[in-house]
């Protein structure tokens, strides 16, 4: 085999990025010199998508263009508007798998006609621990099967579309409170609950026929010492060999705390595509420089005798094929109904997502609402959420003013003075696990116990005794806002649900 065939197998299996809104020079180099993919993130939210993709493809035909977008909290399409579809919790909690396989398909019709061949989603995981501080409603649910169930159903949308699925995190990342951004996680979980808990949803998936799976960046002591994204067992032992998944297998950003940080990429590289990994994503805002020494590590690892060559060449076909997997032989999405807009369908998703605990008043009017904001999630970056532009929207005698965590007595004073005489709504996201915004909604409950909560995050087990009513939306999206604005002002409450729990 030449240096140069060497060469372009090494480059296959990295899928790099750039800042910014226009595609460098030196990665359409790098694309025809054989690059396996380009992934966009947040840092090119105001790039023309579908310009950037021609782009990249016009470079050489058989480069992927990737994209994170899950919908719901985790959108590139629409982080500057937030998402016009609801996340996964959201389409876990209807539960009608034709809703979910539509909402997919309109997303991949998106894609589709943007030029996107990979879309890094759907999340897999079970949120079984609801401290999780990176999962929460992105996930569908709690419950491997309903998990399982809706995958498959998201994955067969997707892929229906013609865009290729990528279902994450294996084996697994809902049963864990540390953000692999940040550390290293560990599933402390015998073998029988891996089987019957967080493998459930991959095994349904790979049946289905996802066309890639993304490793997470999780301890498993059950399983290896090793990290999953860099372990022979997990990706080649378990994924491959146990489970049976022939398509592609992509790592997780491997710039990210959990798996060794920016210095560590390349001799990750080299470890992951030994394990098994095929397409080893680079995370965002990548330089020539680090391209460059991530194909000079796998080579000099090939060289070296560490990297068998016939595993580069393996990980590059099968990159290669993702490209070009014939999309006309995907199973046909479940999807009896013709398939919506993403407006539509979204809107649907999240008016029939909404729970209702307690009794509303039966068109709220003059509001003042108060968001109480936490830090971004590093996995969704800064993307716009709220219920105050589309109630304000509704009802344009409604104010509004958005806290920090931080905020202190004077700070409750002045948004209970604004609030005085005046309906008070309280927006909140995973309050449960941030103590600073449970001390803060407890401040404002306490003033006013007649207050209207609503949860945007994943659901906190119940209303506080003596509290007002709750509205539970099971996501932050646009589409979730906007469905709980309409049920504020009269327009939704014939179609969203109610319950007693609490």
């Amino acid at each position: 085999m030449s240096a140069d065939a060497l060469g372009r197998a090494a480059a296959a299996t990295l899928l790099a990025s750039f800042p910014g809104e226009r595609v460098p020079a030196w990665l359409l180099d790098r694309v025809d010199g054989g690059l396996g993919g380009v992934c966009l993130y947040g840092s090119n939210r105001r790039a023309d998508l579908a310009a950037v993709a021609s782009m990249i493809h016009g470079a050489r035909p058989g480069v992927l263009v990737a994209l994170d977008e899950e919908g719901g909290d985790v959108t590139r399409l629409e982080a500057a508007t937030g998402s016009s579809v609801p996340g996964n919790a959201a389409l876990g909690a209807v539960d009608d798998l034709d809703l979910t396989g539509a909402v997919a398909a309109a997303l991949g019709g998106v894609l589709r006609a943007a030029g996107v061949d990979l879309d890094l989603a759907p999340c897999a995981d079970a949120n079984t621990d609801p401290a999780n501080p990176v999962i929460g409603v992105r996930s569908f649910g709690a419950d491997p099967e309903v998990v399982a169930r809706h995958t498959v159903a998201f994955v067969a949308g997707l892929q229906g579309a013609g865009v290729a699925a990528c279902v994450k995190h294996f084996p697994g990342h809902g049963a864990v409170d540390v953000d692999s951004h940040l550390d290293l996680p560990t599933v402390a979980a015998p073998l029988e609950l891996l089987h019957t808990r967080e493998l459930v949803p991959f095994r349904a998936a790979v049946g289905a026929g996802s066309a890639a799976v993304m490793t997470g960046h999780l301890r498993v002591p059950a399983l290896d010492r090793e990290p999953a994204t860099v372990s022979r067992r997990m990706l080649t032992g378990l994924l491959r060999d146990e489970l049976g998944f022939t398509g592609a297998v992509v790592t997780d950003a491997l710039d990210m705390a959990g798996i060794g940080g920016p210095a560590a990429i390349p001799a990750n590289v080299v470890r992951a595509v030994a394990a098994g990994a095929d397409l080893c994503c680079l995370g965002p805002d990548n330089t020539a420089e680090l391209v460059d020494a991530c194909t000079s590590a796998l080579l000099g690892a090939v060289a070296s005798g560490a990297l068998p060559e016939a595993r580069l060449h393996d990980a590059a076909a099968r990159v290669t094929h993702l490209r070009f997997l014939p999309r006309d032989r995907w199973p046909e999405p479940p999807i009896p109904r013709q398939v919506s807009s993403l407006a539509v369908i979204g809107a649907e998703a999240a008016r029939r997502a909404v729970r209702v605990e307690g009794e509303l008043p039966p068109a709220l009017s003059g509001a003042h609402v108060v968001e109480l904001d936490r830090p971004a999630n590093i996995a969704a970056g800064p993307v716009a959420w709220g219920l105050a532009a589309p109630l304000t929207a509704a009802d344009p005698t409604t104010t509004a003013e958005r806290l920090p965590e931080s905020a202190g007595p004077d700070a409750v004073a002045g948004a209970l003075a604004a609030a005085a005489h005046r309906p008070l709504v309280i927006v909140v996201r995973d309050a449960e696990r941030r103590p600073a915004q449970v001390a803060l909604l407890d401040s404002l409950l306490a003033a006013r116990p007649d207050a209207i909560v609503v949860d945007m995050g994943w659901p906190a087990a119940g209303r506080p005794p003596g509290s007002g009513p709750r509205i539970v939306t099971f996501g932050a999206s646009r589409a979730s806002g906007e469905a709980a604005a309409a049920i504020l002002v009269g327009v939704g409450a014939a179609i969203c649900r109610r319950t007693s729990r609490g």
